[in-house]
């Protein structure tokens, strides 16, 4: 690997997962008056990046980088004051001194590199999901969070919604036992995408050269930017990636979880290039104690693109009274040793002796000022927020780990410490080098 400006001592997350839990709560300042508002930068402002400009758009907005003139063309109208660039090493050159934070909502392959430009600057960084594209540059990042002390916040914007936190606090209840196995799912049937056209013309409002950012050079083809790249391996994660961090946040969060001690995936044989259809990946993690002190037993979650079996086999996912299966509203299913309970973002069902039960959740989480709000309190030297990388790193490692299991269809031994397989094939997968002038 090339040489790093900033290298951390690598450790294991296992327990620290269940310590961030422990002040796994939402900020709570006063409304900031204008003396308090942060200087922020925004990488990426065409699609969810121009979402999570609105989100910040209360700050003082510096400076705006996109690669693509056209898509961020909006962005620019409602901030005229904001420097514009297309290269965000530039735009840290340029502002360094100005600049708080930083916004990145860019494609996976280049989620790493503004990032760390940003972190080795003491930059707080709130960054899209998936964190990085690579296992290697997730833990490189959250290791420097740590290491810098900085406000961090990955963008899985539904850990505030009613359903995801009912299950959270379903589950902690122990309102239906003990759970030691836990099911989740996409049902999205996207991926290996059509082959890419023939090498054209670069689109006038389009730095190829700059989309690519760290990768190998390449002639301009269609396809692939601004949205398609999510189903190239080169470039995206699948839909893992795409909603592995929203959906197994639900089973992180309730179960404390840190990183998978083994991993194993199946499914359709892989595709060299292009991300799958569907797959079946199992996750198994070890025995840890809870933020109560408590020990929580050892947990199996399995994580399919596509229908799990589970639900026919254990028979819970009949038609309700308007047609639809609760498969289709909600994607995890724990199971416990005095019942089951499905969930999802915004509706759950509990199970018991086989039949729902009417139930509310007991209401234990502190309600949220707004996912966005929470990082820029973090960032004014609150409380962590609670998608903070000390949480949300090793649950990106273990959606990509996931990813690599299907890759190499079989069963591997995790040693989160070392950051290495028992499966040379699979280690090979935990990171890529970098074209010149891009290694960090």
């Amino acid at each position: 690997m090339p040489p790093r400006p900033f290298a951390v001592p690598r450790r294991t997350f296992t327990g620290l997962a269940a310590g961030f839990f422990a002040t796994h709560g939402f900020g709570s300042r006063a409304a900031e008056g204008p003396s308090e508002k942060l200087n922020v930068a925004v990488v990426g402002i065409g699609g969810q990046g121009a979402a999570n400009l609105k989100g910040v758009a209360n700050q003082n907005i510096v400076a705006l980088c996109d690669v693509d003139e056209k898509r961020a063309g909006k962005a620019f109208e409602q901030h005229p004051r904001a420097q514009r660039f297309s290269d965000f090493r530039r735009m840290f050159d340029t502002l360094d001194k100005q600049i708080d934070a930083v916004v990145i909502s860019t494609p996976d392959h280049t989620h790493f590199h503004p990032a760390w430009w940003a972190m080795e600057r003491g930059k707080h960084v709130y960054l899209e999901k998936p964190l990085a594209h690579e296992v290697e540059e997730v833990r490189r990042l959250t290791e420097a969070a740590r290491a810098k002390k900085l406000a961090t916040q990955l963008g899985s914007q539904r850990h505030t919604l009613p359903g995801l936190r009912a299950g959270v606090e379903f589950v902690r209840s122990g309102a239906f036992g003990t759970v030691k196995e836990v099911h989740s799912w996409i049902t999205s049937g996207r991926g290996m995408p059509k082959p890419l056209g023939e090498p054209g013309p670069v689109p006038a409002n389009l730095d190829w050269d700059l989309w690519l950012g760290p990768l190998s050079e390449r002639r301009y083809q269609p396809g692939l930017a601004p949205y398609d790249w999510r189903f190239w391996w080169e470039f995206g994660t699948g839909e893992s990636g795409n909603w592995g961090c929203h959906i197994l946040d639900i089973p992180a969060w309730a179960l404390e979880l840190g990183h998978p001690v083994r991993v194993s995936g199946s499914g359709p044989v892989p595709d060299p290039e292009r991300t799958p259809t569907s797959f079946a990946t199992r996750l198994d993690y070890p025995e840890r104690q809870a933020a109560t002190g408590a020990t929580l037993p050892p947990v199996s979650l399995h994580w399919y693109q596509g229908r799990p079996p589970v639900l026919d086999k254990l028979g819970i996912d009949q038609p309700r009274a308007d047609g639809k299966q609760p498969s289709k509203t909600k994607n995890t299913l724990f199971i416990g040793t005095e019942g089951m309970l499905m969930c999802g973002f915004d509706d759950w069902l509990l199970i018991k002796d086989g039949k729902p039960v009417d139930a509310k959740p007991p209401q234990t989480l502190p309600p949220s000022p707004g996912f966005h709000r929470e990082w820029l309190d973090a960032c004014r030297g609150g409380i962590p927020a609670t998608c903070a990388f000390d949480y949300t790193g090793p649950l990106t490692e273990s959606v990509l780990l996931a990813n690599i299991a299907y890759r190499v269809q079989g069963e591997f031994a995790w040693d989160a410490t070392a950051m290495k397989s028992s499966r040379d094939d699979a280690n090979a997968l935990l990171r890529r080098e970098y074209r010149k002038g891009w290694e960090v």
